[in-house]
């Protein structure tokens, strides 16, 4: 015997839509009504208003446009009041400026005319998230605060990972619990090694969608082309290789956060695609004549002044706009030195485990030492002369020399392969290859470059044991652009090591 359908949702969420047009107002009345909602309606700003004053919602859809007013009135007065309703608006196809507008001032999140109903049921269900279990209580006095959403074990934990307690620190996780709870992009900043990822994991950690996925891309490591593919999924033959389908970036993130690093290193055909795909909330796979909705928040994160970037057009601006709607600024180490001491102790003792050694004692000195050095390379170079302290160190007191002469870079030369005898034991020096006019600037930029990088390249190399992965780190490079970087560069490595 068949089983009998599935009844919609049982909730207590409450839901006011506002929309001038009568038939679009019953579409989404009834929508609702069978997932379970309980609706009321208004059509215009003094209609809403009024509903406002009467009682407490969950959330209020709204349009753009009404006849005495804009739904960003009503968008405002939410705020201003400091009202718990997370605050939906609708706006007509095309209007991408006054989405962006709406999450800036304050929305949850926006909807495009003509309404996907899916994608409408969806938002709703992601805006009384946590909010139709609330007891229902009357709307808050003017002037008087609501109280902040509690902040769970998981958001906790994952605010933890930022270590430090000064100033600037405080600011930073205050703002990534504000700006968790909507929908709204964010826009990561901070110099390299400051942490990036750490602060979007914290933001996808502290939303209603902690419990989805989180899909980090490294922008800058991907083949060009391969891009689409990797971002937008792709049919099977749709491509030389391609013997199954696959699902992208966008599709593994669905229902949770994607986050896409070093975004400004993003070719500008890519830039376009991505932008369409994050306005329109659906992508098209490779060799796919239908698109699939996607659910997704996208964080961002950069190391470069993409203003800059803007107006030197390596940088679409729309797609600048679209991304930045809330910036995170993270700020460099040297401007939070009272952290070091914690930041210090939490590295060390995840090095420690790492390596199944016990935690070294941080000695006073050692500590005055670290907090003379300009750490240009943030936390990532203090995790990297601590890595290099460890090793180097005797018993259970972390000794740190860094001396001058101890920072000068140590001879170049990596081990050549031969067949007759281990690798490790037939160093080779690297030549020196005259790139440079008696004037001191290079006649041949690019080969000048490559033997600069290669020879920063050999030293990690040297200095991790061949070790790609613990080199790459040391570098601030994923696996996959080390290994590019090894074989561009034609460098020789022995065999059997960490590839």
């Amino acid at each position: 015997m068949s089983s009998p359908p599935a009844s919609p949702p049982k909730t207590s969420a409450q839901i006011l839509v506002v929309d001038d047009e009568p038939d679009l107002r019953t579409l989404y009345e009834l929508t609702l009504l069978r997932e379970g909602y309980r609706v009321e309606a208004a059509g215009s700003v003094a209609e809403a208003t009024e509903r406002l004053d009467a009682q407490r919602f969950d959330a209020v859809i709204t349009d753009m446009r009404l006849p005495d007013g804009l739904g960003m009135e009503i968008l405002q007065r939410l705020q201003q009041q400091q009202r718990p309703e997370r605050c939906v608006v609708m706006t007509a196809y095309g209007s991408a400026e006054n989405a962006v507008e709406a999450l800036k001032a304050g929305a949850f999140d926006y909807l495009t005319k003509p309404v996907d109903l899916k994608q409408f049921r969806a938002v709703v269900a992601s805006a009384v998230q946590d909010q139709g279990t609330a007891p229902r209580a009357a709307p808050p006095a003017p002037g008087i605060a609501a109280k902040a959403t509690p902040v769970n074990a998981q958001s906790n934990a994952a605010l933890e990972r930022l270590v430090g307690d000064s100033e600037p620190m405080r600011l930073v996780k205050a703002r990534i619990v504000k700006v968790a709870r909507g929908m709204a992009p964010v826009l990561v900043r901070g110099e390299s090694g400051t942490g990036k990822e750490l602060v979007a994991r914290a933001v996808h950690a502290c939303s209603q969608r902690g419990e989805g996925p989180f899909v980090a891309v490294n922008c800058g490591a991907i083949p060009e082309n391969l891009l689409e593919a990797e971002f937008f999924g792709a049919r099977k033959g749709s491509y030389t290789g391609s013997a199954q389908d696959r699902d992208g970036y966008f599709q593994a993130a669905r229902g949770g956060t994607l986050f896409l690093d070093e975004i400004g290193d993003l070719p500008l055909a890519m830039q376009s695609k991505l932008l369409r795909a994050i306005q329109e909330r659906s992508v098209r796979p490779i060799g796919s004549t239908q698109e699939d909705a996607v659910d997704v928040r996208v964080v961002s994160a950069t190391h470069k002044d993409l203003q800059a970037e803007v107006q030197a057009g390596r940088f679409r601006q729309d797609l600048f706009y679209r991304l930045n709607v809330i910036e995170l600024m993270l700020p460099p180490l040297r401007e939070r030195r009272e952290d070091l001491p914690a930041l210090c102790r939490a590295l060390l003792a995840r090095i420690a485990h790492d390596g199944g050694l016990p935690v070294p004692e941080l000695s006073a000195q050692a500590l005055r030492l670290l907090s003379e050095q300009p750490l240009q390379g943030n936390v990532r170079e203090l995790e990297n002369m601590l890595h290099r302290a460890m090793a180097l160190s005797e018993g259970s007191e972390l000794q740190l020399d860094l001396d001058e002469s101890d920072s000068r870079p140590a001879p170049l030369t990596v081990a050549a392969p031969d067949a007759g005898a281990p690798a490790a034991t037939t160093p080779t020096t690297l030549p020196a290859t005259p790139f440079l006019e008696s004037a001191g600037m290079p006649s041949d930029l690019q080969g000048y470059l490559d033997q600069k990088e290669r020879e920063i390249l050999v030293r990690a190399l040297q200095e991790t044991g061949f070790n790609r992965t613990a080199a790459a780190n040391r570098l601030g490079l994923s696996l996959r652009q080390i290994r590019y970087r090894i074989a561009r560069l034609g460098i020789a490595t022995p065999a059997g090591e960490d590839a």
